[in-house]
């Protein structure tokens, strides 16, 4: 599944999305929001799900609850239940297996941005036990390169020096919008959908990109 990078990229910075590639509550989410749907008398086809994946609960909440003839007051309503319903399951979410060990190995390696549609307070959640940074401050979700293009002002980096994990199609087509090279984690869409988005590699574990990034480490020791 690894593809190796190009011998000319030089990665100095590693910017994670969150969900579904940090810690694993995309089920959870999906589960709230239909949850929260379905008592407002909305039944969400499950096809309708992947299509919003990576993008924020209130673009999904409602574009879909608009669409069945709700006011932008009941969205509002509907989202702020679909919140509730997230945080009193959140207590049974787990990291994305390998990611706090990968985490822990990149802190030493390269500059660590967090770019993500998810909530302020959810946020600072899994802050607290990955260690990472925030670079998070912006106005429109993926698929819009804002959230990577402002992680990268933080960073102070350009965009070919910025390696993006993602597991969401939006996602990889934000970063590819930005200018960043990418790595599709197979965690929520499969190996072909994250290619066809344009990720330039795509992986099925943290111990696979870790492989990757250490070769080429060795690889630029070798050449330099």
């Amino acid at each position: 599944m690894v593809t190796e990078t190009p011998q000319s990229h030089h990665v100095e910075a590693l910017i994670f999305d969150m969900d579904g590639v940090l810690i694993n509550s995309e089920p959870l989410h999906e589960r709230a929001k239909r949850e929260a749907l379905l008592e407002a008398g909305i039944v969400v086809p499950e096809s309708l799900f992947a299509n919003y994946t990576g993008r924020s609960d209130k673009v999904m909440i409602y574009e879909v609850a608009a669409a069945h003839g709700e006011s932008e007051e009941r969205c509002a309503e509907i989202l702020s239940r679909k919140h509730r319903i997230y945080e009193s399951l959140e207590h049974t979410l787990c990291p994305v297996s390998g990611a706090i060990e990968f985490v822990h190995w990149a802190k030493s390696r390269y500059r660590l941005a967090l770019a993500t549609s998810a909530t302020s307070r959810n946020r600072e959640a899994t802050l607290k036990s990955l260690q990472v940074v925030d670079s998070a401050s912006f106005s429109q979700p993926k698929p819009s390169p804002e959230v990577f293009q402002i992680a990268l002002q933080r960073l102070g980096l350009a965009p070919a020096a910025c390696l993006v994990i993602e597991d969401a199609v939006n996602g990889i087509v934000a970063a590819r919008a930005a200018g960043c090279f990418s790595a599709g984690l197979t965690t929520s869409f499969p190996e072909a959908s994250l290619r066809a988005a344009g990720a330039d590699i795509v992986v099925g574990s943290y111990s696979e990109l870790k492989a990757l990034l250490t070769a080429r480490e060795t690889n630029e020791v070798g050449t330099s």
